[in-house]
């Protein structure tokens, strides 16, 4: 053989190496980039799970926060009516007491015993 062809076979065989030598790097960091990529979705997995979660603790948080709410409107309506019932009675009583004073003052004044001078009698009596 000539050394042409000695030279050819020896670059053909240092080419045949050197793709051999980058199909084994390439497919070497293709399992290495894979990997990666398999540990990124296990993490994003346990990430998901745990943003599910938070999400569900925040709807509930939410949930609780609205029946807060709605409770404190009941109870902010129940008050308004209750103070409104109070300031009703209070007019009855306000009412009542007047009506009262007229009597009594209508009796000592048709009373030949209460002199019209006198303090009124009904105050000591009450106390």
């Amino acid at each position: 053989m000539d050394t042409t062809v000695w030279i050819v076979v020896a670059v053909v065989a240092v080419l045949l190496v050197l793709a051999v030598v980058a199909y084994a790097g390439r497919n070497r960091r293709n399992k290495q980039l894979h990997g990666q990529a398999e540990q990124i979705r296990e993490e994003v997995h346990t990430e998901t799970v745990k943003v599910q979660r938070r999400e569900a603790l925040a709807e509930e948080t939410a949930a609780k926060a609205r029946a807060a709410q709605a409770e404190a409107e009941a109870k902010a309506a129940e008050a308004k009516r209750l103070a409104e019932r109070a300031d009703v009675h209070r007019d009855a009583v306000v009412t009542s007491r007047e009506d009262l004073e007229e009597r009594r003052a209508h009796a000592d004044s048709i009373d030949p015993r209460v002199k019209q001078s006198d303090p009124a009698p009904h105050e000591t009596n009450a106390r």
